[in-house]
């Protein structure tokens, strides 16, 4: 379970980004996470991942309070945490492997393990191309690394910021069934999203940000829970 409380970011001098956030995201929950440019979305994604830290409040990844760990604390809890990003991040001197297997082996996997781990992953999205590089693919397929990526280390929480902002409505679709099919395995995912038509169709509950604020928390059963 995800609890905030109470919990805000202000950025030097006095510039707020987040004001007085409380929720809470049960395991296995898709949510996510909308409002305008500037609404506070992105950050409210760093606290959880404690690349930013609050200025009041706590947060709370299963019992555990994120805002008092230590740097080996902080390291264990993003070993929990795959993240998904709009731009792709991948690099392009490395194969499609070698960039999934990269994940794994920053966490002491053994580059054996890692690369046999990275291809199943692959193969479970689609991918057939472990040894193509980066720009070698379409934006969808640079998605699907980015995901594997994410997935490689087992999180049990996903964090994706505008994932579908560089695609397609297609490839979007695609994004949003391997979302789908990971939330079914039980792993619980943030999304933070401008596309409302994403939104209405597989939000099943949706958190509204604006001027740092939570201004609305949605929950409801959607077109994609009932096929």
């Amino acid at each position: 379970m995800i609890q905030l409380l109470h919990v805000s970011k202000t950025y030097p001098p006095s510039s707020p980004a987040l004001i007085d956030i409380t929720l809470s995201i049960e395991d296995g929950h898709f949510v996510f996470l909308t409002g305008p440019s500037g609404a506070g979305k992105t950050t409210l994604l760093k606290l959880l991942f404690r690349e930013e830290e609050p200025s009041e409040g706590q947060i709370l990844i299963d019992h555990q309070n994120v805002t008092r760990l230590r740097s080996r604390g902080v390291a264990r809890l993003r070993r929990r945490i795959g993240l998904v990003f709009q731009e792709f991040r991948l690099l392009p001197r490395l194969t499609v492997m070698e960039n999934v297997a990269l994940a794994a082996q920053v966490v002491g996997v053994s580059r054996r393990e890692a690369q046999i781990k990275a291809v199943r992953i692959l193969r479970e999205l689609g991918l057939e191309k472990p040894q193509a590089k980066p720009l070698m693919l379409s934006a969808g397929e640079q998605q699907r690394v980015a995901i594997a990526r994410a997935l490689i280390n087992e999180p049990r929480l996903i964090l994706a910021d505008e994932p579908t902002g560089n695609l397609d409505p297609g490839l979007a679709e695609e994004i949003m069934r391997i979302f789908l099919k990971l939330r079914e395995a039980g792993t619980t995912l943030i999304v933070a999203s401008h596309n409302l038509d994403l939104i209405k169709r597989y939000g099943s509950r949706i958190l509204s940000l604006r001027q740092g604020r939570l201004v609305d928390d949605l929950e409801r059963v959607t077109e994609a829970h009932a096929l």
